[in-house]
């Protein structure tokens, strides 16, 4: 039990057969209109091979369904799944398409019944290489109403982006490009991992992958993965539509995915592991809050402690509850559900 929020639940959405080879990955979870949730992931033989496709399941009257295969538009990799529900209930699944992660491109569906079923797949933007929309975490409403998601690039120097939506997701625009100070020649910049990317992610440096908030209208923050030991932060003052340079902060990142929700009373709840080393261990999986807009932090609960890979969060803050998906070992998705303390 932490500080501001009580352990609910903790579930396996499935269990896998382990007599065959089998990899998932980057989850994303959704709490829809209707009271469900509806979570998606990345799963095939292993990371970047063609047989990857997107599933989901949707937990409804306290149980997850039976994964189902959600898209698989041709034989090459997908990757990395993220939702977002329009107030008119349409449920949008982005994700990516490709086997070189500098070219691959974001595919959309939609669905008009809650995740049951979707439609074809299109083009998020005509043209598209490199990946446009979310890279990996939720895209987020603002104040305005615009949509705002944090996405990024992988050649060379890692470079993240904002790309916005005025129009309910009909039309995106990217921000200024936002960097960091680094050098990169070429050189494979893991020592001795065995985390189970594809190959090619062990090449470049800088900062990917951002996760987004608005403390106040217009002001939205981002923090970023790096593989530079520490994440990295960038700021907006007009709507995300242009950012600061990227610059360090204290907390530790070992090059994997992060989350950061914001509860409805500014408190901010960020999961990740703790490890200041590029491309190491993946454990353990720590919850951490923010009073003070994402300045200093205080480690509410660890949610993994043991060797394995337990990454890649989800989450999201809806009323009371925040809800939290993550890689479990690549076998399976964990789902934590938590409360807030009654103050």
């Amino acid at each position: 039990m932490g500080k501001y929020f009580i352990k609910e639940k903790k579930e396996l959405i499935f269990s896998v057969d382990g007599s065959k080879p089998y990899s998932c990955h980057a989850s994303n979870i959704c709490s829809m209109k209707n009271g469900n949730v509806i979570a998606a992931w990345f799963a095939g033989e292993k990371e970047g091979s063609d047989d990857v496709a997107i599933w989901s399941s949707i937990r409804e009257n306290f149980q997850w369904s039976t994964p189902v295969k959600t898209a698989y538009d041709k034989a090459e990799p997908h990757w990395n799944p993220v939702f977002y529900q329009k107030e008119t209930g349409e449920l949008l699944l982005f994700y990516k398409v490709g086997r070189k992660i500098s070219e691959w491109y974001t595919n959309i569906k939609i669905s008009g019944d809650y995740g049951k079923t979707f439609s074809g797949s299109r083009k998020l933007v005509p043209d598209d290489v490199g990946g446009r929309g979310p890279v990996r975490c939720k895209v987020i409403t603002l104040s305005d109403g615009s949509m705002l998601a944090g996405n990024s690039t992988e050649t060379g120097i890692w470079t993240a982006y904002a790309d916005r939506s005025a129009d309910g997701g009909k039309t995106w625009s990217l921000s200024n490009p936002i960097v960091i100070d680094v050098e990169y020649h070429g050189e494979n910049t893991a020592k001795d991992s065995d985390i189970a990317v594809s190959e090619q992610s062990f090449y470049g440096r800088g900062v990917i992958q951002p996760t987004l908030w608005e403390s106040k209208e217009g002001h939205v923050h981002m923090l970023l993965r790096s593989s530079e030991g520490r994440l990295y932060r960038s700021d907006s003052s007009d709507f995300g539509q242009s950012w600061c340079k990227a610059y360090a902060t204290k907390l530790p990142n070992n090059n994997s995915g992060i989350d950061v929700a914001k509860c409805k009373d500014g408190l901010l709840v960020l999961c990740m592991n703790p490890v200041a080393e590029n491309w190491g261990k993946r454990s353990p999986l720590v919850l951490l809050v923010s009073t003070d807009n994402g300045a200093t932090w205080e480690e509410e609960m660890v949610l993994e402690s043991q060797p394995g890979e337990y990454s890649y969060p989800s989450v999201i803050a809806v009323g009371e509850q925040v809800h939290v998906t993550y890689t479990y070992d690549r076998k399976s998705i964990a789902y934590w559900r938590f409360r807030r303390k009654e103050v």
